[in-house]
């Protein structure tokens, strides 16, 4: 499980990622495609095209984390849909996305 605070700042990427890539190819995901700084303390989190899997970026500071989770069974299915390529979230609405409940997007 990921340690997530009230103060942990997450963006999720909206639309699906290539999840051959490595730590890499995420983190030239992050420059080029997100254009944002994956060194800055921020946790990247991508999904599949499928929706059974989501990968996280994060930089400690000494070096990167690319952290993944596979559902055994099911799909992701409150991954939210909008026209923006990165969604800012909550620690608690990430939370509940992995654990398959209702984020509460609405309230984004």
């Amino acid at each position: 499980m990921i340690y997530l605070t009230a103060d942990t700042h997450i963006l999720l990427a909206t639309q699906p990622a290539d999840f051959r890539k490595g730590i890499d190819g995420f983190v030239a995901v992050c420059r080029r495609t997100l254009a944002s700084d994956p060194r800055s303390g921020i946790l990247f989190v991508f999904i599949n095209r499928s929706k059974t899997m989501v990968r996280s970026l994060s930089y400690d500071g000494t070096g990167f984390w690319l952290m993944t989770k596979r559902l055994s069974k099911g799909k992701f299915q409150s991954w939210p849909k909008t026209n923006e390529m990165l969604s800012p979230v909550a620690a608690k609405q990430l939370r509940a996305l992995l654990l398959g409940d209702d984020p509460g997007w609405a309230k984004i």
